[in-house]
């Protein structure tokens, strides 16, 4: 009996022996951090402040690469693709993770192709609209789409996205008739909002709020749960008047599918890590961005939890990727 044991222990501390050092080598050469959006996006200030404190804190270069499109579906079909060795990050909007699957084809299957690290941040979404929308509050921009169907027109970063997701969620709960308008990124789509190109628009407060301050869009309601930390003047769209309306718009870091598992822990603590200085909390903040990390665990069973339940939306809502 001990002689067939000894290959075996053998074995599992030769397999032991490799996986500390494999920890203890990483990182040792470039890290890509994709961020499937352009520059100037929430994606991209988050992914920005990790590449930043890490690269010092781990001696190597962290290059950010920005592949938007296809509802950030293009960057995270990339990092999909890519070696699984810890190298290649994807700073992943919630839609890859819990909704794409439902909209598209064949897109990456969020449950199979990624290995979850950590959420890292929550980003508020706001419903705007321009000055010139004669509507001060949710429910009265609800009672002018109603008498006016087809008239107004809500813009997008691409089919799919979440400023797509919120939109429709919207018309499907409210009864309402309003016209999509797909953009490649957000910063295009809130331009031709604030021209007044568009009317409306469902989208990341930290890309808003200087806009609305500026008196050039009117904020009418919170898409989350509760009301935003920098935005508590505002109420939810729930509140306003389309009771149960709720929105998450959590990021996560996510690997390509296969992470070793010791090296997924190593990337977790030095994110979690970076996250929880005081300074970076407070540039993210400043940006209508919070912090917010789950471990590995817990950020799977969230995916799973909220793949299941878009699922079920976008069916019953009919909503589709166009």
């Amino acid at each position: 009996m001990p002689n067939r044991l000894a290959p075996l222990c053998l074995a599992l501390l030769l397999g032991l022996a490799i996986s500390l050092a494999r920890a203890q080598d990483f990182p040792s050469k470039t890290i890509r951090v994709v961020v499937p959006g352009p520059p100037g996006s929430s994606l991209d200030a988050a992914g920005r402040e990790l590449s930043i404190d890490l690269q010092e804190r781990w001696n190597v270069p962290m290059v950010v690469e920005h592949r938007p499109g296809a509802g950030s579906g293009i960057g995270a079909d990339h990092v999909a693709k890519s070696a699984p060795d810890g190298y290649t990050w994807l700073i992943a909007p919630y839609n890859v993770l819990t909704l794409n699957q439902h909209l598209y084809n064949n897109p990456v299957h969020p449950l199979k192709e990624f290995t979850p690290v950590t959420t890292i941040a929550s980003v508020p979404f706001l419903l705007v609209v321009h000055p010139d929308v004669p509507a001060n509050s949710v429910s009265e921009l609800i009672a002018y789409a109603k008498a006016n169907p087809g008239k107004l027109n809500y813009g997008t970063s691409g089919p799919g996205s979440a400023q797509h997701l919120a939109a429709e969620l919207l018309k499907s709960m409210a009864k309402v008739d309003i016209q999509h308008v797909s953009y490649k990124g957000a910063a295009n789509a809130i331009t031709d909002l604030v021209a007044g190109r568009i009317q409306v628009y469902i989208g990341a407060n930290n890309s808003l709020l200087p806009h609305i301050r500026a008196g050039k869009l009117r904020a009418l309601g919170s898409a989350g749960a509760r009301r935003g930390s920098l935005t508590a003047d505002i109420p939810t769209i729930a509140e306003g008047g389309v009771p149960g309306y709720r929105l998450p718009t959590w990021t996560a870091v996510v690997l390509p599918g296969g992470a070793p598992a010791d090296v997924v822990a190593k990337i977790h603590a030095g994110v979690v890590q970076t996250l929880n200085k005081p300074e970076v909390r407070e540039r993210l903040a400043k940006q209508g961005i919070e912090v917010e990390t789950r471990s590995p665990e817990e950020l799977a069973a969230l995916i799973r939890s909220e793949y299941d339940m878009h699922g079920k939306l976008v069916k019953e809502a009919g909503i589709k990727a166009n």
